[in-house]
């Protein structure tokens, strides 16, 4: 199993043209594909978590590594 990051674009309800990504991070073995189609759930997690931000898209990618 590899770490894989859910990327969540969201904007403010208040202000719609801001915008910025959430990256949530959580250990798959499946592809980049299973990861986007299996979101949902997650990101209504997120959204409900946060009522002042709506989801407009998302996507999976494979970690970044932190450069110093």
């Amino acid at each position: 199993m590899g770490l894989l990051e859910l990327v969540i674009t969201v904007c403010a309800i208040a202000n719609p043209t801001l915008c910025e990504d959430q990256r949530l991070q959580y250990a798959a073995g499946e592809s980049l594909r299973v990861c986007a189609m299996a979101a949902p759930p997650y990101v209504a997690q997120w959204i409900s978590e946060h009522p002042k931000w709506m989801a407009v898209r998302w996507h999976c990618e494979y970690p970044r590594q932190k450069r110093i």
